[in-house]
């Protein structure tokens, strides 16, 4: 046997025992305890079978005392774990045979039946050792029992026709280790499996957290009985970074989603409507999933910034508007740049009737507004992607106040700005919150019915508590909005101004979309209007760099 092949055998666990190597031997010494007491308390005590230690009773007491002796020698090898173990494993085998065949040949030879106890301790070595050590081990116990045999023949204590027993238990110690071979590679194969089997699972359980937990769509595991298994940070972000611990029911951390998947579980449609995990929070899409055959395992829910998904599908939107308001240019504008000029050289006439510059007049403001409607639409598909940076609130609005003072020809009483903290930060695109709040603004300019100078204009932010995100409230003294139409004042060409083109507001909440932030209106019961725009939060602002 060569170096690699000693090392191997004396110190490398065969594979069918790798989970606990010490297992089979512990088992062992527990069975090879109970039998050597059973034989000392048998023969010291005369209780036992009367062919113990018949032939030669002295041997019989020595070697029944020593074996004891060296079992509880090898008991206390196994819980220091040294030396080896396959090496006191192989010693335990060694004195095994050596033990009972003076015993076999101390209580009278193969006819007592104690040769069996040598065939099960190979059988147990065949299990503990690697490659083909059982036969090494069933051939020294065939040549153990063959040598008493001959010894007790020449000595005349047994008869010659004892040997085709002793032939007959050798050829049982062959079979025996044969067969714990065949078991022991087979428990190898399973074990390699096994080992390969649970590398590519841990590996795949590996994977699967690292894709979930990287996923921009939020993802939470729920059991049958609806208690949290799994959540991933994005949903935890999006439904407010609630304390969602695992087992917890999903009703106590957020009721809303917890709504809406008994809904679901109900009805088992498809679409759940959207919602919002704290009164401030975004709105969000779920999706459920059912786990297992029969569905009642668990769920998997999908959760999704709905602004998001409006984001995605407004880029397509835009898309085939691009391609719409390049046929509404030359087949709308020109025609109607020709109608503009037309009632221009009809007004230098002397000749008009007062009803006729009325119908001029008319003419001439609806062709405006039709030519305003146009530039909104080319204003909406020639929209760059936003830019989006972070700057301080308060300090950007001052700048804007004073264009809004000076373009809407307001005094600066009509306005104020109240930020805290003060130095809170946003993440949007510049140009483009301008021009959402110049909507706003123009919006309410447009319905203010009364003296333009006593039009309140205020502007109100700072950071949610909920979800940590900054916030801009611009409230007016207004008429407010009627309860009914509050639905559709985001509707594109919704209008209650004869002298609008409904796209104003709509035109601002596709720019909030755009920047991940939600616009939305908030009625005031002292009565005036309110439009809060929630800016994405620190995190958000993380994923999108």
């Amino acid at each position: 046997m060569s170096e690699v092949g000693r090392a191997s055998w004396w110190h490398d666990a065969p594979i069918a025992i790798k989970g606990n190597v010490w297992t089979i031997p512990r088992l062992f010494f527990g069975y090879r305890l109970l039998i050597a007491t059973l034989l000392c308390l048998a023969f010291f005590g005369h209780w036992g079978p009367t062919f113990l230690g018949q032939h030669s009773p002295s041997l019989f007491a020595v070697t029944a005392a020593l074996y004891l002796g060296l079992v509880g020698t090898s008991g206390l090898l196994l819980l220091r774990r040294a030396p080896a173990v396959n090496l006191q494993s192989g010693l335990m085998v060694t004195v095994d045979i050596v033990c009972i065949t003076l015993l076999l040949y101390a209580s009278g030879g193969v006819q007592t039946g104690l040769g069996m106890l040598i065939a099960i301790s190979i059988a147990t070595g065949g299990l503990m050792l690697p490659g083909r050590i059982a036969l090494l081990f069933a051939a020294l116990s065939t040549l153990a029992v063959l040598s008493q045999q001959t010894i007790a023949t020449l000595s005349g204590d047994l008869p010659v026709s004892g040997y085709p027993q002793a032939g007959m238990l050798g050829f049982a110690f062959f079979a025996i280790a044969t067969l714990a071979l065949v078991l022991s590679q087979r428990a190898s194969r399973s074990e390699a499996v096994i080992s390969q089997q649970r590398l590519d699972l841990a590996n795949l359980e590996q994977l699967n957290d690292y894709v979930i937990q990287h996923m921009q769509t939020g993802i939470l595991v729920v059991d049958g009985d609806n208690r949290l298994r799994l959540i991933n940070d994005a949903a935890w972000y999006l439904l407010g970074m609630p304390d969602a611990k695992s087992d917890r029911p999903i009703r106590q951390f957020c009721p809303p989603l917890a709504e809406k998947l008994e809904q679901w579980k109900n009805r088992r449609s498809s679409d759940s409507g959207s919602f919002r995990p704290t009164s401030d929070g975004r709105e969000l899409k779920p999706g459920f999933s059912p786990l297992g055959e029969s569905g009642n395992e668990g769920t998997v829910i999908f959760v999704e910034d709905e602004a998001l998904v409006t984001q995605q599908a407004q880029q397509m939107k835009l898309a085939s508007l691009g391609r719409l308001t390049a046929s509404i240019a030359h087949e709308i504008r020109n025609p109607l740049g020709a109608i503009g000029h037309a009632g221009q050289l009809l007004q230098e006439s002397e000749q008009l009737s007062p009803p006729d510059k009325r119908l001029l007049e008319i003419i001439a403001t609806n062709t405006h507004r039709v030519n305003e409607i146009i530039e909104n639409v080319l204003q909406l598909s020639r929209r760059h992607q936003s830019r989006p940076e972070e700057f301080l609130l308060r300090d950007w609005l001052l700048e804007f106040v004073q264009e809004c003072i000076d373009y809407h020809q307001l005094p600066a009483e009509s306005f104020s700005i109240a930020i805290d903290p003060t130095a809170t930060l946003v993440f949007a695109d510049r140009s483009q919150l301008r021009q959402i709040l110049s909507n706003l603004c123009e919006n309410s300019v447009r319905h203010f019915h009364g003296d333009p100078t006593a039009l309140k204009l205020a502007f109100k932010g700072g950071i949610t508590r909920a979800s940590g995100g900054p916030f801009l409230d611009l409230t007016d003294n207004g008429p407010g909005i009627d309860p009914e139409l509050r639905k559709q004042i985001f509707e594109p060409f919704f209008t209650t101004n004869t002298k609008g083109t409904g796209l104003g507001l709509y035109i601002a909440r596709e720019l909030s979309e755009s920047n991940r932030m939600r616009l939305e209106y908030l009625p005031l019961e002292g009565g005036g209007s309110c439009f809060r725009m929630n800016f994405p939060g620190t995190r958000a602002r993380r994923s999108e760099t």
